[in-house]
């Protein structure tokens, strides 16, 4: 049996359809992601399958095979770690596997299975929305994929437990309202910063202006 689930691949900010294939069979044990990873997503063999053993699952002593197709797309970032989990969990059982077949997942795992935000969950709500789709991204990335709009199903969960939960019926996930990302409160002040008048100048004429700033690291 193959599990599918649908994420993106993000091309600027343009939201690029990926779909997550998860294989449970007979072979060496391990887990295998195939689909040109980067270095961020064959880490997540490690992340997927310590937040599921601390979510209460643990995976069989079986070969697994994690396919992200289309295979000739590069793919990058932290946020495939949710559509992977996602999909070993409906191959287990743990999730009806068709609950996930309306929805784009995006998210970062913890080894604690919470779920912690990333970025380009604006982009890939829109995405979602022109394939019909609603979207599971982490809890804290909720209010910004609300802003694609009220008619968008999106489900943001703070862990594994909770998604599964909610698709058990046991647990109801309310959906995120369009916010602003709040800004901190210690946030780092130009006047610490000693020398560099000229740098400081320009950040002072680029923020009263509302002007872009570009950075150049010279070596």
């Amino acid at each position: 049996m193959v599990a599918r689930v649908s994420t993106v691949s993000f091309q600027g900010i343009e939201a690029v359809p990926v779909d997550v294939q998860v294989m449970i069979a007979p072979g060496k044990v391990g887990m295998h992601i195939v689909g040109l990873p980067d270095k961020a997503v064959a880490e997540s063999r490690e992340r997927v399958q310590a937040a599921l053993h601390a979510s209460g699952l643990a995976l069989p002593a079986k070969k697994v095979t994690v396919n992200l197709a289309p295979a000739d797309l590069p793919k990058e970032g932290s946020h495939f770690d949710l559509p992977i989990a996602l999909g070993l969990m409906a191959a287990l059982g743990a999730i009806p596997g068709d609950a996930l077949d309306g929805y784009v997942v995006l998210g970062e795992l913890s080894l604690d299975g919470t779920i912690a935000s990333v970025a380009g969950a604006l982009p890939a709500a829109i995405g979602a929305n022109a394939l019909g789709k609603g979207l599971i991204c982490p809890s804290a990335s909720g209010p910004e994929a609300a802003w694609a709009g009220q008619d968008i199903d999106i489900i943001a969960p703070r862990s594994l437990i909770a998604i599964a939960n909610h698709f058990r019926g046991t647990q109801v996930l309310a959906r995120p309202v369009p916010a602003m990302r709040a800004a901190p409160l210690n946030m780092p002040d130009i006047n610490e910063i000693k020398g560099q008048e000229t740098a400081k100048r320009a950040l002072e004429v680029a923020a009263a202006g509302g002007h872009n700033l570009i950075r150049l690291c010279c070596t």
